[in-house]
């Protein structure tokens, strides 16, 4: 059984607040990075989710693709949204 509440317990508040806090992006990606990995030893399986949820903050996305979370494809959005 996965642990779904990570993101919005977790790891959204910390994203959040390192945006709003102006951290740099490359300093971002590292501490969240760090604990996506964290998460994801603690068997975090909504991941998507919360990358879904900052797909406009590069580092975010830097720091989930480099423990292979990535965003689903332009044509698999547009194939999604006609289903």
């Amino acid at each position: 059984m996965g642990w779904g509440s990570a993101g919005s317990k977790i790891f959204n508040p910390v994203a959040r607040a390192l945006i709003d806090a102006g951290v740099p992006e490359d300093k971002q990606e590292q501490v969240l990075g760090d604990l996506i990995e964290t998460l994801q030893n603690e068997d975090w399986d909504t991941e998507q989710d919360s990358l879904d949820d900052f797909l406009d903050q590069p580092g975010v996305v830097r720091a989930f693709a480099r423990h292979g979370i990535t965003p689903p494809s332009a044509d698999h959005r547009e194939e999604t949204r006609r289903a």
